[in-house]
């Protein structure tokens, strides 16, 4: 059997790993936090994900807007905070788990690309995948909808007739 020789990978050699390597950044170098997140790009908002039952039950008693790929829910948060949360769930008739989690994947990049510029401060979002749908559908596309959806969303709104 013949022997495995490993080599040292340039970037090891080179004193560089990771993002830094990719970026061209010398790993001694010296760089503020700012100067950090700015060359990473995370100076947008970071979003948090939703985990609790009644934060989504809390959201389908709220606004919603259906778009072809997925249905987007929102509401207000009255508790003073300033994160933009996020929740995504797929049922069943979307698939099998790899079908539901590929769905999924999909409506985390899209929120995560496009909510810290689209959403607003202080409010709820949960991202519902359709079957057939959402997996399916060009990436470019569910990126558009998405920002059709928010904008839907967040649109002044008709006074409710009152009923009689």
């Amino acid at each position: 059997m013949a022997e495995r020789v490993h080599k040292t990978p340039a970037k090891a050699a080179s004193g560089q790993t990771g993002a830094a390597f990719a970026l061209g950044v010398r790993a001694d170098a010296e760089l503020s936090n700012a100067q950090g997140d700015a060359l990473m790009g995370t100076d947008t908002p970071k979003l948090e994900v939703l985990r609790k039952r009644s934060d989504f039950l809390a959201a389908a008693r709220a606004r919603r807007q259906p778009v072809p790929s997925f249905l987007l829910q929102a509401r207000y948060r009255d508790d003073g905070s300033d994160l933009i949360r996020v929740g995504f769930t797929c049922s069943k008739k979307v698939g099998n788990a790899v079908a539901r989690n590929r769905a999924k994947r999909r409506l985390r990049e899209i929120a995560r690309l496009g909510l810290p510029e689209l959403g607003k401060p202080g409010w709820d979002y949960v991202l519902i995948g359709r079957a057939g749908a959402t997996a399916e559908r060009e990436f470019t596309a569910l990126q558009g909808e998405l920002a059709q959806a928010v904008r839907q969303i967040h649109a002044p709104r008709k006074p409710r007739k009152p009923q009689s």
